[in-house]
């Protein structure tokens, strides 16, 4: 059994013989009391000797806990509930980095820079109900998988518009971080900021509300929020370029990218990724790209090794 378990959706799958996930089915995590009901719900009586569970949360040790979801649990009593051999935890953007060499070239779409050189690191960055962030070093053996809490890294201001909206949101929050802008969450953050800044009222307090204002183009606030979110979120990823020189490619994926739609501007995000002042031509050479499909957690979490 796979699992791929974020802060608003808790996605479940049998691997087929392929390695790839089949028979996916999706719950809502407030629908269910815990990590155990929702796999006896999704299983539904049929028998799994293993599983691999993704999870939007640091892992380190037996005790889990999910940093944007109440659910919490032990690995070991998981295992005993519902009756495994195994149970194999891991982060959620581990998951998703490892899914990337096994995904074929039609499963991404092209935002900028050159192609991906083989055997170079790669990073990995999204934003969903979190941000999530992750690299795959390559080594002898294969790929080593970061696991990383590199969406709290603090919010680093490109202008002035931007400076004002951190010294907004540091009234609210005291520390700023990435995730704070670049996520659900984040994305209502930054239209209030962008409000409140410009002394508009605005009342949205869901992501889905203040996307469909920018879709209606009734809202200058939600336009501009939206716009700001792609540019942020390129010179996040930006970031991580330079980080671990990933000249085998940044890719941008998360359940955001798939809300936004056709919102989603692929130029500002291009714009933000290579505004790194003296290092913007080392940036135009290095290829990202937008990860297509929406099952990656689940090919990541089949991808991933067992301890020896």
């Amino acid at each position: 059994m796979l699992a791929d378990i974020g802060g608003t959706h808790a996605r479940f799958a049998l691997a087929g013989t392929d390695g790839q996930p089949a028979n996916e089915r999706i719950f809502k995590t407030a629908e269910h009391r815990g990590i155990v009901e929702a796999a006896t719900a999704y299983l539904a009586g049929r028998p799994a000797r293993r599983a691999v569970f993704v999870i939007a949360g640091p892992v380190d040790g037996d005790q889990i806990a999910l940093t944007n979801c109440p659910w919490r649990f032990s690995i070991e009593a998981t295992r005993a509930a519902l009756g495994l051999e195994a149970l194999l935890v891991v982060n959620d953007f581990v998951a998703q980095a490892l899914a990337i060499p096994v995904l074929g070239s039609s499963d991404f779409a092209k935002l900028g820079g050159g192609e991906p050189i083989a055997g170079r690191p790669i990073a990995v960055i999204g934003p969903g109900t979190g941000l999530g962030v992750s690299a795959l070093i390559p080594t002898g053996g294969g790929w080593l998988p970061i696991a990383s809490e590199g969406g709290h890294v603090s919010f680093a201001p490109r202008d002035a518009r931007d400076a004002a909206v951190l010294t907004w949101l540091r009234r609210r929050f005291g520390h700023v971080s990435n995730e704070r802008l670049l996520s659900g969450p984040g994305l209502v953050n930054l239209a209030q900021a962008l409000a409140g800044l410009d002394g508009v009222k605005f009342e949205e307090t869901e992501p889905a509300a203040v996307i469909e204002r920018a879709r209606r183009g009734d809202c200058a606030t939600a336009a501009e929020a939206v716009q700001r979110f792609c540019l942020l979120l390129g010179a996040a990823a930006g970031d991580l370029a330079l980080l671990f020189g990933a000249r085998g490619g940044v890719f941008v994926t998360g359940g955001m990218i798939g809300h936004l739609a056709e919102l989603f501007d692929a130029e500002a995000c291009w714009t933000g990724f290579i505004g790194k002042g003296r290092f913007s031509s080392y940036l135009e050479d290095i290829p990202l790209l937008r990860v297509l499909r929406r099952d990656t957690g689940l090919i990541g979490a089949a991808a991933a090794r067992w301890p020896a």
